[in-house]
């Protein structure tokens, strides 16, 4: 799969939750996915910065599409473990950028880490999740 066919492949299945909170996908290959957020007031906490449930939200999705492109046929993926530490605020009308990689791709397990950060290159958070390969129904 090439790089253009991977970031289709992903624009093309966003998942409505991603929809919903904005992400946009802006690269994608086996190796690395990037996407954009731009920080909303619905996605906001007080004083007007990223709750750090949509920051733990961004970076899940970015860790799974990751697996997603380097499943086998028919195989499936959930999440089964994940960690955010939170480094800076992200303010409101800031748009920030996550950028996926892979720490581990096994035949059961992968691992991803997502750095977000500020369009300044501020680290906003750091983020660590283990996605669990599902193998196709009915093998």
């Amino acid at each position: 799969m090439t790089d253009d066919e991977a970031l289709a492949l992903l624009r093309e299945r966003t998942l409505p939750f991603a929809r919903h909170i904005g992400l946009e996908f802006t690269a994608a290959s086996r190796d690395r996915v990037v996407a954009r957020l731009t920080v909303r007031p619905e996605l906001c906490t007080r004083p007007d910065i990223l709750h750090g449930g949509a920051i733990m939200a961004f970076a899940d999705t970015l860790g799974a599409a990751g697996t997603v492109l380097n499943l086998p046929p028919g195989a499936g993926t959930t999440t089964i473990e994940s960690k955010t530490n939170f480094i800076a605020a992200a303010p409101l009308g800031s748009v920030v950028t996550g950028e996926a990689t892979p720490l581990h791709r096994g035949r059961r397990t992968q691992i991803w880490q997502t750095r977000i950060t500020t369009e300044a290159g501020r680290l906003v958070a750091l983020a660590t999740q283990t996605q669990m390969v599902l193998e196709p129904k009915g093998a």
